[in-house]
């Protein structure tokens, strides 16, 4: 889908600056060096840089995500959180994963399909993967980050994986602007609790939100950890401090594969 000619109205009335590049190599690289180099009074809360030709997207675990140009929206978003202590700042990816998990399910409503979030911040359709997500710190200490890949009108043939899935390859015709205007209202609302909670959050409504979305909860998985193991088990619970619960041992950070 190439950008609109109309822009992104909606997701602007949202964001006190949307910037669109025609390409660039990643957004989240291009947001992180801009408050890196002093630019980030140009930069306030719930900035957007996005575009639909990246050509060298990372996701975790230093993972590269390149799509067909046109076929995917990658989007950053720079989000300001001084009002969050450090310890709950770990909450911040799984947010973004609930509030995009909210955005794109609302685009599937009366299409018999459901988007659910697959821990930490993976969102599924079906249980095939439509979008990823990764926050990266920058040298401003309260600013964060938070880049999201939704796979648009990628076809069949156009998916990197047979896990992967797109709005086109499920019938249903994708709306970005809307999508990221939900996106971003929902994260806000979410960092904004979290905030007043002074990072509880139980006490925000946040921790059991992002647990009653997570399709991770419940199942059998295996997770392969950083150190090269695995562990495999029940996923209990999503703990108070975000980690996911498997077979009695918290983990926080992993490659989840659901069991099916």
């Amino acid at each position: 889908m190439p950008i609109p000619d109309d822009g992104y109205p909606r997701a602007a009335a949202v964001s006190p600056r949307l910037q669109v590049a025609s390409r660039t190599a990643s957004t989240n690289a291009d947001l992180v060096s801009a408050v890196s180099e002093g630019a980030a009074q140009e930069w306030p809360h719930l900035s957007v840089l996005l575009t639909t030709d990246q050509t060298a997207g990372r996701g975790r675990l230093d993972r590269s995500w390149t799509t067909p140009p046109g076929t995917a929206l990658a989007v950053s978003v720079l989000v300001r959180v001084p009002g969050i202590p450090l310890a709950a700042r770990g909450w911040i990816p799984l947010l973004a994963g609930a509030a995009m998990t909210r955005a794109i399910d609302a685009r599937m409503r009366g299409t018999g399909h459901t988007a659910r979030l697959k821990w930490p911040n993976d969102v599924l359709v079906d249980g095939l993967k439509i979008c990823g997500i990764l926050a990266e710190v920058t040298t401003d200490p309260d600013a964060i980050v938070v880049g999201a890949g939704v796979n648009t009108t990628m076809t069949r043939s156009d998916l990197p994986v047979t896990t992967a899935t797109s709005f086109t390859t499920l019938g249903v015709e994708p709306d970005d602007d809307a999508m990221l205007a939900d996106y971003l209202r929902a994260l806000d609302e979410q960092l904004a609790a979290l905030a007043a909670a002074h990072g509880d959050a139980a006490a925000a409504g946040v921790h059991g939100e992002v647990e009653a979305l997570c399709s991770t909860v419940g199942r059998e998985v295996i997770v392969a950890l950083p150190d090269g193991s695995e562990l495999a088990g029940v996923a209990e619970m999503i703990d108070k401090d975000g980690r996911l619960v498997v077979a009695g041992r918290a983990v926080s950070a992993g490659d989840v594969v659901h069991v099916r």
